[in-house]
């Protein structure tokens, strides 16, 4: 894979070998994408995203109080971005029971196994009707660049960008290691992989568990929102 960085180790771009970590949090940062080194299903053993899969989350938005439902389907769909065909997830949520948010999120794999983040299209319902929010980016154009959403091998310390368009969206993560045992209403996970979230727009940090197989089963605010969700069900249609 001939992914560089401007962090990447002298001996390991001369060899053309890909860093372990190909999104570091750097400035200036600029990921070099070879379209030839993506493709294929994604099937990262902590972010697996099957066309067809469908994720149901519940819990409680920023007040702590207002029940969310929040459903997650990988599609069919698939979006050219850098040249590169990237999965279409559609994510939306229901505060209360109305419509709040609806993003059009767009992954893909590279063959090492790293899930890149290669942009979104963001609506928030405001009275009536959808109208498209300042997240929304695409890798390639203005100043987006693709973040890595999960890494192919994740290592305790590891610290990426997950998404990167200044003024729109610029979020990073930490790999905290193991996240222990987490029960929620679909099972109980005994062995999970905890990380940690945070956007330099609206200070926000949030911890995430993810679980081999299937991918995000709880995320929780730890600053001032209170915002809460776990995973409910995961089903699989054709």
């Amino acid at each position: 894979m001939l992914l560089r960085t401007t962090t990447c180790l002298a001996l390991a771009c001369a060899a053309g070998a890909a860093p372990h970590n190909p999104a570091p949090v750097t400035t200036p940062y600029n990921p070099v994408i070879d379209p030839a080194d993506f493709g294929g299903p994604i099937d990262n053993p902590y972010l697996p995203l099957k066309p067809g899969t469908v994720f149901r989350y519940r819990g409680v938005g920023d007040d702590g109080k207002t029940p969310e439902l929040n459903i997650v389907r990988v599609t069919h769909r698939k979006k050219r971005i850098m040249g590169i065909e990237a999965t279409v997830v559609l994510d939306r949520v229901w505060a209360n029971g109305k419509p709040e948010e609806r993003t059009l999120d767009w992954y893909a794999q590279d063959r090492h196994g790293n899930v890149w983040y290669m942009g979104e299209d963001s609506f928030d319902f405001e009275h009536g009707q959808w109208v498209r929010n300042d997240g929304s980016w695409t890798a390639g154009v203005g100043n987006g660049q693709p973040g890595v959403i999960m890494l192919a091998h994740p290592r305790r310390g590891d610290a990426y960008r997950q998404e990167y368009s200044p003024g729109h969206a610029v979020d990073q993560a930490k790999v905290l290691g193991p996240g222990g045992k987490v029960a929620t209403p679909f099972r109980t996970f005994r062995r999970t992989l905890l990380t940690r979230e945070y956007s330099t727009i609206d200070k926000q940090f949030e911890k995430k568990w993810y679980t081999r197989g299937i991918g995000v089963i709880q995320e929780d605010a730890v600053t001032k929102s209170r915002e809460h969700s776990e995973l409910v069900s995961v089903t699989h249609r054709h």
